[in-house]
């Protein structure tokens, strides 16, 4: 499903314009993408958490050379999909 086809099921299911969902949708990814950016977790019970990981920095090698590389820490967006969600897929 791309974005268009989640802009219009939105629609469809709550009675919107295709154009108030979108800003919806676009205003749900940006509040979601501010709050983990910050480090907060987003939280929908029933449907899953929106977090950061974080990778440690370390060692790796260059595939091309063989020569070792150093690997900065980073910040991973993360999903844990809530207990409500994994049972409705798995119906």
């Amino acid at each position: 499903m791309k974005k268009a086809d989640l802009v219009a099921e939105i629609a469809k299911k709550a009675d919107l314009t295709k154009a108030d969902s979108e800003k919806f949708l676009n205003a749900f990814i940006e509040s979601v993408q501010e709050a983990v950016a910050k480090e907060d977790q987003v939280r929908l019970v029933g449907f899953g958490t929106f977090s950061v990981a974080h990778r440690k920095a370390g060692e790796g090698r260059n595939p091309k050379t063989g020569a070792v590389i150093q690997i900065s820490p980073s910040k991973l967006p993360k999903f844990k999909a809530g207990k409500g969600f994994k049972d409705f897929v798995n119906k």
